[in-house]
């Protein structure tokens, strides 16, 4: 995720071949592409299209995420809530945490990072980028996949349910 951007398959592939090295399994490349192709199958977490459609009555609702142009869509369709704009690791020729993919999309929005509110269940992949970026708010959604990292966030919610209650909605 760090080095020079290349396709999420690739990606994709080159994780589950040393996944299976460590653990001393055969690598299929057409195993591997049945990871790529299940991404656009995953639903959102149960709570997030009403909290995001809520939010989005009133707040312009924007992605940056690490998912193909090819896969990004069908997700963005079950998230149950209108975006104003969608950017991809593709379109950015970067994936999250380098620097380079939030820019790409600060760049797009014409938007300075302190008038951006960020929110992401991740502090490698988002919380921390968007702190060095001088991001306004950002707001940690607690999943339980990540440990808390002090200082990172600016205010923490247990899911996206919380969200219209913390942005005044």
């Amino acid at each position: 995720m760090l080095g020079d951007w290349k396709p999420y398959r690739e990606v994709i592939r080159n994780s589950v071949r040393r996944s299976c090295r460590k653990w001393n399994l055969e690598y299929s490349h057409a195993e591997a592409d049945q990871f790529y192709e299940a991404v656009p199958t995953w639903g959102p977490h149960p709570d997030v299209p009403e909290g995001l459609a809520k939010v989005a009555k009133e707040i312009p609702l924007v992605i940056l995420s690490n998912a193909s142009n090819d896969q990004i869509h069908k997700n963005v369709a079950m998230l149950g809530a209108p975006f104003a704009h969608v950017f991809t690791a593709q379109d950015a020729q970067a994936y999250k945490p380098r620097l380079q993919a939030f820019e790409y999309m600060l760049d797009n929005l014409n938007c300075p990072p302190e008038e951006i509110m960020h929110v992401s269940s991740s502090f490698r992949y988002d919380q921390m980028s968007a702190r060095d970026l001088g991001m306004g708010a950002r707001v940690w959604v607690k999943r339980g996949h990540e440990p808390r990292c002090e200082g990172y966030a600016t205010h923490e919610i247990d899911d996206i349910g919380g969200l219209p209650g913390l942005v005044g909605l």
